[in-house]
């Protein structure tokens, strides 16, 4: 919100002079006392210049303020828009950084009736949305912090009661163990969600502020900072409800309950008993229900995508080869959640993992077969193919340690995975589909010289589709069996 200091008039504080500012014109961009404004009006050159009270531009929030329809480059007025870059540019523009663009258009037609678009409506919708998405997830974690703390009474009371049963001099000391335990944990779990609770009200007192100017935005603004305005409450509550999609589709609202279990081992003889028990952090499902952000905003306000050939590739990070690895026959590259870097090698026949910044950390696990393609399953969990073998391997790159073989009835050249189901192929002749939660194999039929192939969302075919490259022809093919009839150009290849 706007300072509540009373504003002065720009031209009498240029000349030294304070005087109160009453009228703001939104085109010279000025603020005018009473005596300047008179001149101002009455000129032929700024008469019909769209003017508010200088208290109703004080109202406006101070992004909106600082909004101004001169280029800050070259001082000139905003005529034209570049449709690919989303922005508003200068006629200078054009010839300093817009000279490939061939989306220009006027500005005028760009902000005709912006105030009065579905944008309006649908951004203030966004804002609703965020908000309500933020409050309930802030409630949702507060009647998490009071269940742990029944959870954290009983499991007190539970210790203390079964303590009271036993012979006090012997037990003190593993009462006290599993206190101190008890206490760690409790302590962690309320303090992680506590200060996950901390930064969602800051998030939410931000998106509350917003909401509350927006009337005030939609009536005193003008038409371009409108414009831009939309487009920074859309980033903000892109933003937002990615921040809160990304904490539940991570682990952050999985519902950790402290339990304790008690040592058997209590109630024989007292020289068997090590341990007063244990405390765990059991997870189930989040019960936290969010509405879903729109995936589809108003069309005038996104950039365009850009075609292959404007896509320019830059080199981001170099993997640092240990001396003592002479070579690396690389079949597969991934990128774990965190950054780290995984190569399949099958010089060695073995799964390395390198830093963020392409440090080599260390072999992960090494292969009695030959692997040939590898994918990243969830987590730290990554999916080998072993080819011949007729085997597909589930590594826990964290435990270096293989926690899964799936035996399939023909050849694993190709993996992929969206975290629910693995596709495996053949390089001659067939394809499976492994359910990850029971492990069920579907053999897709029909399907010949699959080598390659990659999973990825597509509203005609429901849930997932596989694409599969056959020399130059491309099939989409539904993991039911199906077969679409939809031929790929290139630059959809997923290959």
């Amino acid at each position: 919100m706007a300072s509540s200091v009373k504003q002065l008039c720009t031209i009498c504080n240029d000349d030294g002079i304070s005087n109160s500012a009453v009228i703001w014109c939104t085109e010279c961009e000025v603020l005018f006392c009473g005596d300047c404004e008179k001149p101002h009006s009455k000129s032929r050159l700024s008469k019909n210049h769209k003017t508010m009270s200088a208290d109703d531009y004080q109202k406006l929030p101070t992004f909106m303020q600082e909004i101004s329809s001169q280029c800050q480059d070259h001082k000139k007025k905003f005529e034209l828009y570049c449709s690919f870059h989303a922005c508003p540019c200068c006629v200078q523009c054009v010839t300093d950084k817009h000279k490939m663009c061939q989306e220009m258009k006027p500005l005028s037609d760009i902000l005709q009736q912006v105030k009065s678009s579905a944008s309006v409506q649908l951004f203030e919708k966004d804002l609703k949305d965020v908000k309500e998405n933020i409050d309930t997830a802030i409630l949702y974690l507060k009647t998490r912090i009071t269940t742990t703390d029944t959870q954290n009474t009983k499991a007190i009371e539970k210790i203390r009661y079964m303590r009271r049963k036993s012979i006090d001099d012997y037990l003190n000391k593993l009462e006290q163990d599993l206190l101190n335990d008890l206490e760690s944990k409790y302590s962690k779990l309320k303090s992680n969600m506590a200060s996950l609770m901390q930064q969602m009200e800051q998030r939410a007192s931000q998106i509350n502020q917003m909401q509350s100017q927006f009337s005030k935005t939609t009536r005193y603004t003008t038409e371009l900072q409108m414009f831009i305005a939309l487009g920074e409450i859309e980033k903000i509550t892109s933003q937002t409800t990615k921040y809160i999609e990304d904490l539940e589709s991570g682990d952050h609202f999985i519902e950790k309950n402290l339990e304790v279990n008690l040592s058997s081992a209590l109630q024989s003889i007292l020289q068997d008993v090590n341990s007063f028990g244990n405390i765990n952090i059991n997870t189930t499902t989040s019960t936290l229900k969010i509405k879903a952000g729109r995936k589809d905003q108003a069309q005038h306000l996104i950039p365009k995508v850009p075609g292959v050939e404007q896509i320019k590739p830059s080199l981001l990070t170099r993997l640092t080869i240990p001396k003592d690895i002479k070579s690396l026959h690389i079949t597969a590259c991934l990128i774990l959640p965190d950054g780290k870097f995984i190569i399949l090698d099958s010089n060695k026949n073995q799964l390395l993992l390198f830093s963020n910044d392409g440090i080599f950390i260390r072999k992960v696990v090494t292969f009695t077969e030959f692997p040939y393609d590898g994918c990243l399953v969830m987590n730290n969990t990554v999916a080998v193919a072993l080819g011949p073998a007729n085997q597909t391997v589930l590594v826990d790159v964290n435990r270096s340690k293989i926690i899964q073989s799936i035996k399939l009835s023909h050849n694993c050249f190709g993996v992929a995975s969206d975290g629910k189901t693995l596709v495996i192929s053949d390089r001659d002749s067939q394809c499976t589909t492994v359910n990850l939660s029971d492990m069920s194999q579907t053999i897709l039929e029909g399907m010949r010289g699959v080598f390659r192939i990659s999973l990825f969302k597509e509203k005609s075919m429901v849930p997932i589709t596989v694409q599969i490259k056959f020399a130059a022809t491309k099939l989409l093919v539904n993991l039911s069996g199906h077969f679409s009839n939809k031929t790929l150009p290139d630059h959809e290849d997923l290959h």
